[in-house]
């Protein structure tokens, strides 16, 4: 991919995998936070989520949720019956892409290991 913007730094990562843990819309609120915190990335608003509430394809019910950040923003994707997830960390700062694996298979009790792309 062409860098458009070289003067802009980006750091994007990707991370995906099953999880065993319970999750509800008040759980997905609050991992965010976690998570951004385990970067060291600083939220400057509250957790959106959202649930298509039966509409749509079975296999899609779930949550999405975005956790605004001073340097950009986490956007997070939660299928509740295969219990799959996805998660975009995007910022203008760097960040510890270690520290958001092990906490995402922590918190989330990650079942097998977890994909992960740095872009």
């Amino acid at each position: 991919m062409d860098d458009l913007a070289p003067e802009i730094y980006r750091q994007r990562l990707l991370v995906e995998g099953h999880y065993r843990h319970h999750l509800d819309a008040k759980g997905v609120a609050a991992f965010l936070p976690e998570l951004a915190k385990a970067c060291g990335l600083t939220p400057y608003g509250q957790v959106l989520v959202h649930s298509p509430d039966g509409q749509g394809q079975e296999i899609n019910q779930g949550f999405d949720a975005f956790l605004p950040l001073v340097d950009s923003g986490i956007a997070a994707y939660f299928w509740t019956g295969p219990r799959f997830f996805s998660i975009v960390l995007y910022s203008c700062a760097p960040f510890p892409t270690e520290a958001a694996l092990e906490y995402c298979a922590s918190a989330l009790g990650a079942d097998g290991p977890l994909a992960s792309k740095a872009f």
